[in-house]
């Protein structure tokens, strides 16, 4: 009653025996096919906890930087200003790792929550009622008075075109893993178990334990069982030049660490632009949000102290050339792995699985 090593001569094995070795070879397969997708895994999920650490780093360089600047120069609002700060850099850490969210919310919000500090405590220094209510009008005045001029849409730019590739390098390494993790649990069709089982364990039911498969035989079961892995061999290589392609835009003119490191310059150009054009704010302010009540004399600020910098410099060179090190070792492994789904099958057949050498081997019906 055997329905797969069906032979001639006598045989020792059963029907039973033959679901075991089906069974066997479905899991032989899968660890074969983990044990190949193992290194290649490893390398890109280790470079994503790479580039994110790095780019943390590079934000919190960045972060530190721009909360320097409201210390060193504007103190009557840097206590004010903390909060603002910390959530913009948050937003964009969020974009750069995926986050639905655009990078142009993310800096128009942050000049929203500027406008109001920017008003109360630089331009009308003397404004002492700042309600929720007005607050909440100067945050929406913002956005048709335009107090920072072209600062804020000009941050909006150089920051989108840097970190879309960094956000988009961030996707590709996810979907990446995503492949692979799908092809390794790709069930094995009935067709494919039996042609398996036909090949390692068919010769077992004719005693021949020590017998192996024949080279060219074992690539052509491979081969039919892994048809639907192998026809990933075009997007693959394709997927691997898209890296190349970020990596290098990444990189090249639209540099993450260069922009980042510019947010300080931007927000300082923006509040030097809405102080220059006070006078006309402030009338345009009072018909839109009423006046505030104001006070009169010497007006008093936190006293706050400044932030050392010297060391800041120092990390983002180091982060700089982390991030640009780890992105061209990882591009140049990735580009060894061009042809990893059209070579599966050759790789399950290497080593002790197949008879390589002019000896007796198993060609699926005999020794020969």
């Amino acid at each position: 009653d055997l329905q797969i090593c069906q032979h001639r001569a006598p045989t020792c094995c059963t029907k039973r025996m033959e679901e075991s070795y089906q069974a066997a070879v479905r899991r032989e397969r899968a660890q074969s096919i983990q044990a190949l997708n193992f290194e290649l895994k490893y390398m890109i999920a280790g470079h994503v906890t790479a580039f994110q650490e790095a780019f943390e780093s590079l934000l919190r360089f960045a972060e530190n930087r721009t909360s320097s600047l409201f210390e060193a120069v504007y103190r009557p609002m840097a206590k004010e200003a903390a909060e603002p700060v910390k959530e913009l850099f948050t937003d964009l850490s969020l974009y750069i790792l995926g986050a639905e969210t655009t990078v142009e919310s993310a800096v128009l919000r942050f000049f929203d929550s500027l406008f109001p500090l920017v008003y109360s405590r630089l331009i009308n220094p003397g404004i002492t009622d700042l309600s929720e209510d007005y607050t909440e009008c100067l945050r929406l005045t913002r956005q048709d008075v335009n107090p920072f001029g072209r600062y804020s849409q000009a941050l909006v730019t150089e920051l989108s075109k840097s970190l879309w590739a960094s956000r988009m390098l961030s996707r590709a390494l996810s979907l990446g893993t995503e492949v692979i993790n799908t092809t390794e649990h790709a069930a094995l069709s009935k067709e494919c178990s039996r042609a398996l089982v036909r090949m390692q364990y068919c010769p077992h039911c004719q005693g021949l334990t020590l017998i192996r498969p024949c080279a060219g035989y074992c690539l052509n079961v491979m081969r039919g069982c892994l048809a639907s892995v192998s026809e990933l061999d075009a997007p693959w290589r394709e997927y691997i030049s898209t890296l190349e392609y970020l990596a290098g835009e990444a990189a090249a003119a639209h540099d993450l660490e260069a922009a980042l490191a510019g947010i300080r310059t931007a927000v300082n150009e923006a509040i030097l632009h809405a102080q220059l054009n006070g006078p006309q704010l402030s009338a345009t302010v009072d018909k839109v949000c009423g006046q505030p009540k104001r006070q009169e004399g010497n007006l008093s600020s936190d006293i706050i102290a400044p932030v050392k910098e010297v060391t800041e410099t120092q990390r983002l060179v180091m982060a700089h050339t982390s991030l640009s090190n780890k992105r061209r070792e990882f591009i140049n492994y990735m580009k060894r792995s061009r042809t990893f789904y059209a070579s599966i099958a050759e790789r399950l057949c290497d080593g002790d699985l197949v008879m390589r050498d002019s000896s007796t081997c198993w060609n699926g019906e005999d020794v020969v």
